[in-house]
């Protein structure tokens, strides 16, 4: 069944039934398809064709949904963009992405508005929550008006076929050049399925959308929470009173949050007092999480938990810390050490710890090597990049370059990362984009940039510099001058001022000896 074939199919079977509760918006699957419906004829009103790209930076939101939806049924590629991007962040992705049309929230006029004029090709922006004017421009549209001046009815839909390219999620390059990875139709709908038989997930569930949407720690429940008719409720942005309202009042039975967002929630005096009955399990991805955190979750929410392990190029999931029913049998700490695990493979993917040559490491939980991946949910590889694609697959393998150990029950857990990527609130920030923001400050010399760890966080970043003779500057100065000039969350949380870096003897410098050094 292809992706477009998805809402018409919940309307069918659910069609009365709420589908949807986003602040004082509460609709059934018959209104969001007519929604989604009338977005994607809008769409084709401007003249989009399948294949084409269109764009999205919003808040969590119903829009958000139609979007996912619409760009399904034509047959066009979605490209959810981060909205803690600089603006030369934005304008390199649609750039590189060739985005016709962006769905904009107004929030961020300030970043998007001149964007017409910076990237070659981007036709139009369509605003969400703006305030209407009666003002009309050639390259601008309203998101409402749009869709009320359309049928309600389907458009034809798109011959899509498996292989085609549903979206492009970019993650940052190790170069500092972001790297648009491309999920086909059947890497999204393996994946959905492959939750909805994991998981359990039935049309009585009620999915609590806080992550963000443009990342994959949530975005894939539109897909797997639609097929199976049940409930989408969405918070705009999170914030743990909120959130733990929410999930009594709106009686959510499970979520995907980023362990920041748990740690926040656990750590609210007022936690104990809301009634979180409903849940039947919260699931953690995105960052490394602490056994005593997975403790206190357990503890708070009074529901099973699963952490997650996965990357943008699987859709997300390659593991799950789900017990087998023998290890239910193990007494509570030792059940424990599993559920904070990184977890099994996924029932989508095969999956293989292998050392330097390729070969299994010993199930030991002690020997180490390179988690490496194939399935039906694995990327076909990088937009316009062959050879990142090239250097990314081995022999039909993906390398994923996260180090790892594995045991005798076949549960892997992630020792450390190959490459130099700090995760940082769900956030994946490689050192070397931020080493270059440094080096462009005039009065740096020598920058590098490690993961430390962080009770808030998961992972805070540190920047290590040396400065230039006679030079003198603060530690706040730098800081406010990485934010200047990248996404904030990629900003150092700390900078330690040093007379030298520590060097290899090829003369590279020695990351993993600033690391052991700040880490004693």
């Amino acid at each position: 069944m292809p992706l477009n074939e998805l809402l018409p199919k919940a309307v069918k079977l659910h069609g009365n039934k709420e589908a949807v509760v986003c602040g004082n918006v509460r609709m059934n699957y018959a209104t969001l398809a007519e929604r989604t419906w009338s977005l994607a004829r809008g769409l084709l009103g401007l003249g989009l064709e399948q294949g084409d790209r269109v764009a999205i930076i919003h808040e969590n939101c119903h829009v958000f949904l139609e979007a996912y939806f619409a760009a399904a049924h034509l047959g066009l590629i979605l490209v959810p963009l981060n909205f803690r991007l600089s603006q030369n962040e934005l304008v390199m992705i649609l750039d590189d992405s060739q985005t016709r049309v962006l769905i904009a929230q107004h929030n961020f006029q300030d970043r998007v508005g001149g964007l017409p004029e910076q990237v070659q090709g981007l036709e139009k922006i369509i605003w969400s929550h703006r305030p209407l004017t009666g003002e009309k421009e050639d390259n601008i549209l309203d998101y409402e008006p749009l869709l009320a001046d359309q049928q309600k009815s389907p458009p034809p839909q798109g011959a899509i076929q498996d292989d085609d390219v549903a979206h492009l999620y970019y993650t940052s390059g190790t170069t500092g050049r972001p790297k648009g990875v491309m999920l086909t139709h059947k890497n999204v709908k393996s994946h959905a399925l492959g939750t909805i038989a994991e998981l359990h997930l039935t049309d009585s569930d009620r999915w609590f959308h806080v992550a963000p949407l443009f990342h994959l720690a949530d975005a894939w429940a539109t897909f797997a929470i639609t097929w199976v008719g049940g409930k989408h409720v969405i918070i705009p942005t999170f914030d743990p009173l909120k959130t733990l309202l929410m999930i009594q009042e709106e009686r959510i039975t499970l979520s995907n949050l980023i362990p920041t967002m748990l740690n926040m929630m656990v750590n609210q005096p007022e936690a104990d007092a809301f009634d979180l009955s409903s849940l039947r399990v919260i699931l953690s991805g995105g960052a490394p999480i602490a056994p005593e955190v997975v403790r206190r979750i357990i503890e708070t929410f009074k529901c099973d938990y699963i952490q997650t392990y996965g990357m943008t190029e699987t859709s997300p999931y390659l593991t799950l810390s789900i017990l087998k029913d023998h290890l239910k049998e193990l007494p509570w700490e030792e059940q424990l050490v599993f559920k904070a695990s990184t977890g099994r493979e996924f029932i989508g993917v095969s999956l293989k710890v292998v050392d330097e040559q390729g070969s299994d490491v010993a199930k030991n939980n002690q020997e180490v090597g390179e988690i490496i991946v194939k399935g039906d949910t694995v990327t076909p590889g990088y937009w316009n990049m062959p050879e990142e694609t090239r250097k990314a697959f081995h022999d039909g393998w993906l390398y994923t370059g996260d180090l790892a150990v594995i045991n005798d029950e076949e549960y892997v857990n992630i020792v450390d990362r190959k490459k130099d990527m700090i995760i940082t609130g769900g956030e994946n920030v490689y050192s070397t984009e931020v080493e270059n923001v440094l080096y462009m400050h005039p009065d740096i010399l020598e920058a590098a940039v490690i993961g430390v760890p962080d009770d808030h966080w998961g992972e805070a970043v540190m920047a290590c510099v040396v400065l230039k003779t006679g030079s003198q500057v603060s530690e706040g100065e730098i800081i406010s001058f990485c934010k200047e000039h990248a996404a904030r969350y990629k900003a150092p949380k700390n900078v330690a001022f040093m007379d030298a870096l520590p060097r290899t003897g090829s003369g590279k410098i020695f990351k993993k000896g600033l690391r052991d050094h700040y880490l004693r």
